[in-house]
């Protein structure tokens, strides 16, 4: 099977590594399918896949930003973005393999890097990733509006250790 991100890995085998310089195609497009995906739990994304691939381009030259990926057999099947010593900005797995795992071992690369701690943002309406991070020992710290944040939708900020 195929997608519009290249072939489904059904393997178990995983790798991580962090993002190389050319890879913000790759990001954007996984990183744009899961959030569609991921409607109406996530508001709809405002960044078009021109802006978000330079968004990624921007975030690999800086060096404020972590970004790891997953793969399976060469294939990016997801990544997490790190900001500064304690927020996780972005974790995002390929729609088809949500729940499968991969999100799982993707935090655990950001706890073992951030031992101190992390924060997130989610929103208010993504139940399912508010039941992922509290599995992994997340909890709410504050409840926004959105007015905030780019999508104007409220949003929860939670933290690692509680």
């Amino acid at each position: 099977m195929s997608t519009d991100l290249g072939p489904v890995v059904e393997e178990t085998d995983l790798s991580l590594r962090q993002a190389r310089p050319h890879e913000a195609s790759v990001l954007a497009r996984l990183h744009l399918a899961a959030r569609r995906a991921a409607m109406p739990a996530m508001p709809p994304p405002v960044h078009g896949d021109a802006e978000t691939q330079a968004w990624f381009a921007d975030l690999l030259r800086r060096t404020d930003h972590e970004i790891w990926v997953a793969e399976r057999h060469g294939v990016v099947v997801g990544y997490l973005v790190l900001e500064g010593p304690g927020w996780l900005h972005s974790l995002y797995v390929r729609p088809e393999l949500t729940g499968g795992g991969i999100g799982s071992v993707l935090l655990e690369v950001a706890k073992g890097l951030r031992p101190s701690g992390l924060q997130l943002w989610v929103f208010e309406t993504n139940v399912r990733a508010q039941r992922f991070y509290r599995r992994h020992g997340f909890t709410e710290v504050e409840r926004t509006d959105g007015t905030d944040n780019e999508e104007r939708a409220p949003d929860i900020r939670m933290a690692w250790p509680a």
